[in-house]
């Protein structure tokens, strides 16, 4: 929850080559009181069956930039073993790319939602309400 001194951060994953939301996928969220300041680890949460992190820890107060880390490799890799057990044949699983960092500003007393939307192969992001 924001305050007017501080920001607060909210993300959701949706796994767009299965156009349902992304669950088990390890977010971490670390902040910075400036470009040139050193990240510091805030703390972590995992998407829900929803895609949802509802519990991510509130940046502090003087905060400019969060850092969201998603631990996506072990997601794809999930989902691949679970296909394979149910269609041997589908073998295409896996990430191009194992993690995703998102990086951003805050402004204090304001909420900011970055959804991830995701796929083996590429990812987007953008500022949600």
């Amino acid at each position: 929850m924001s305050t007017r001194t501080t920001a607060s951060v909210s993300t959701h994953v949706l796994d767009t080559s299965l156009g349902r939301p992304a669950g088990g996928v390890a977010v971490r969220l670390l902040a910075r009181s400036g470009r040139e300041a050193a990240w510091r680890a805030l703390g972590g949460s995992a998407t829900d069956a929803d895609g949802r992190c509802t519990d991510l820890p509130a940046p502090p107060e003087g905060t400019t930039h969060v850092r969201l880390d998603f631990a996506v490799e072990p997601y794809f890799e999930k989902r691949q073993a679970d296909a394979q057990q149910d269609a041997p044949a589908n073998r295409d699983g896996g990430a191009f790319f194992p993690e995703v960092t998102v990086a951003f500003a805050v402004t204090p007393g304001e909420h900011h939602h970055v959804p991830l939307l995701l796929s083996p192969f590429g990812y987007s992001v953008y500022r949600g309400s």
